[in-house]
């Protein structure tokens, strides 16, 4: 593998190859993946045993139609299924809502997943992103956030909670007040693709707020949270009529039968996914304990089942992810492709003990070699980020993602190949500039961004009276009503392990004592180590794993939408 380890990663349009293609060009088995975020305790091996035992049946015949599959997934998670559209993993279901429901323009945090800045620019939309600073931890600030969306004139705008790939997470009342503050907007997509390994607060989750909302639209995965990235499915919760609108654009057998067969387990198997969890978010703190003692290395605390580390000066990205898969057999996701993001970070999978310390034990080699002082330099050979798409990649240095009409039959053009310059789809306002390489944050610096009111919804004129609500009233009765989260959070709390700063105007104490906002919290190098407040957010012990008392889903499916996300 080492001669075509650095053409496997070039000779792919996605971030990284495949664990096919790795083993296939290994020695018949795969490496340690720091890589793929998903479940490393779930499915249990019974539930494996299982599913081998019915590979016959489940390989042979056709699916359900997918509206058996979501309905028995919303009976497992207690939510009407007019509201719920499955679909064959996330990705799936993201370029629908681009084609159906993004009308112009987009606005997303950076860096994020790809697909929410590469989509829509493929179908000729315009891309606004707002760049998350380093200097303040990755933190995204609704409110600037917010003053942003408005200054562009976007129509639809994304959260990703907690966001890949630092892992910072939004309090669920902070997400509340944004949507209000938009509710003008054609769309608010909230991606929780990894809220489940969130700890931070009981009920994080947006879902049922959504439901209520004219344009709100929360996107949820399985295979993260399961452990199975390979079956490719997962869901979005809308209004019925947004969430009818997607489902009608869906093929009917979308969901194939090995998606079918493990919805149908997941209700015998709740006790068991809910401890998968307990472990992950264990391994998380331990896992950054052990990274945070090799020097020059800074880790940033994360309610994701991974963590985004910055490597020291000197270390390139590309070079230390070729080296731990050829010398070491680990697999790392290198971060140089994300636009935001640069090959100095790198985004490392929660894993058990056992792995971890076999990361350590390879990163130590390949940043230190027989010293563990300094790092050992190398020559930078990698880009200041890559989308994976070449034309992408040439419209977001000069346009900050403006769109062009044609631009997907243009994806594939070679790098290097002259291409006629695009043209912005709007005339925009001049543009932030993306962060290039992380700057040292000053001393005195604040962990958080400068708090600012959120603009006031700009609604068409004529429009009702300035008391009524920009909301319809509920619908059926059956709806699910917003759940209030008992002691909700502010919009930023301070890091337990530092002194909290001045309150900004506006925002009241907690009612609970509980996690702080992971997004506000400062990066840590080595030397200040981690403590379980930072990495974690909690200010309490770690609570065992609940016990459902029939040995499945608990209160049906209430376990997994509402404790675990």
């Amino acid at each position: 593998m080492a001669g075509n380890v650095t053409s496997l990663f070039r000779g792919t349009a996605a971030h990284s190859p495949s664990m096919a293609a790795l083993t296939r060009e290994g020695d018949g088995a795969g490496p340690v993946d720091f890589c793929i975020p998903c479940n490393p305790y779930f499915p249990t091996p019974a539930m494996f045993d299982e599913l081998a035992s019915r590979l016959r049946e489940i390989i042979t015949y056709y699916p359900s139609s997918a509206d058996t599959i979501t309905s028995e997934l919303c009976s497992l998670l207690q939510l009407p299924p007019q509201c719920v559209a499955m679909g064959n993993g996330s990705t799936e279901l993201i370029t629908w809502i681009d084609h159906l429901l993004v009308r112009e323009s987009l606005a997303i945090p950076v860096p994020t997943f790809g697909r929410w800045t590469d989509q829509p620019m493929e179908t000729g939309k315009r891309v606004d992103m707002f760049p998350l600073q380093e200097s303040n931890g990755f933190a995204l600030d609704l409110a600037a956030y917010a003053k942003f969306i408005r200054s562009r004139g976007t129509k639809v705008a994304v959260i990703c909670n907690p966001n890949n790939p630092d892992g910072g997470f939004l309090p669920r009342q902070s997400v509340i007040q944004f949507m209000d503050a938009m509710a003008d907007l054609d769309l608010i997509v909230i991606d929780e693709s990894f809220l489940e390994f969130a700890d931070a607060e009981s009920e994080p989750s947006v879902v049922e707020d959504a439901v209520m909302r004219p344009n709100v639209i929360v996107l949820r995965s399985l295979g993260k949270n399961f452990g199975l990235h390979g079956i490719r499915f997962g869901y979005l919760v809308a209004n019925p009529s947004l969430a009818g609108k997607v489902r009608s654009m869906l093929p009917k057998w979308n969901l194939n039968s090995f998606a079918e067969t493990v919805v149908f387990m997941l209700k015998n198997h709740g006790k068991e996914y809910m401890e998968s969890l307990h472990m992950v978010r264990r391994d998380r703190l331990d896992m950054a304990r052990q990274l945070s003692a090799l020097p020059g290395l800074t880790i940033y605390p994360s309610q994701g089942n991974f963590l985004f580390v910055r490597l020291p000066v000197g270390a390139e990205g590309t070079v230390v992810r070729d080296r731990l898969l050829t010398e070491h057999r680990i697999l790392v996701r290198e971060c140089g492709n994300k636009v935001g993001s640069s090959s100095r970070f790198l985004r490392l999978v929660v894993r058990p003990q056992t792995d971890v310390r076999r990361l350590v034990a390879g990163l130590e080699q390949v940043l230190y070699g027989s010293r563990k002082e300094t790092p050992v330099p190398e020559l930078s050979h990698g880009t200041g980020y890559s989308s994976g798409t070449a034309m992408v990649d040439r419209l977001v240095g000069s346009t900050n993602g403006a769109g062009m009409q044609g631009l997907a039959a243009q994806a594939n053009a070679w790098p290097g190949q002259p291409v006629q310059a695009p043209q912005p789809v709007a005339a925009a306002a001049p543009q932030p500039s993306l962060p290039s390489v992380p700057q040292p944050r000053p001393a005195a610096a604040s962990p958080y961004p400068a708090q600012q009111p959120f603009p006031a919804p700009v609604y068409p004129a004529p429009q009702q009276p300035a008391a009524a609500s920009p909301y319809p009233a509920p619908g059926p009765a059956n709806w699910p009503a917003p759940a209030q989260s008992p002691g909700a959070m502010p919009a930023q709390m301070p890091p337990a392990a530092m002194q909290a700063p001045a309150q900004p105007p506006g925002l009241q104490p907690a009612a609970q004592t509980g996690m702080p906002g992971m997004a506000g919290a400062a990066s840590m190098g080595a030397q200040g180590g981690l403590t379980a407040a930072q990495v974690r957010g909690r200010t309490q012990p770690e609570p065992p794993p609940p016990q459902p008392s029939n040995g499945g889903w608990g209160a049906v499916g209430a376990m997994l939408y509402n404790q675990a996300g």
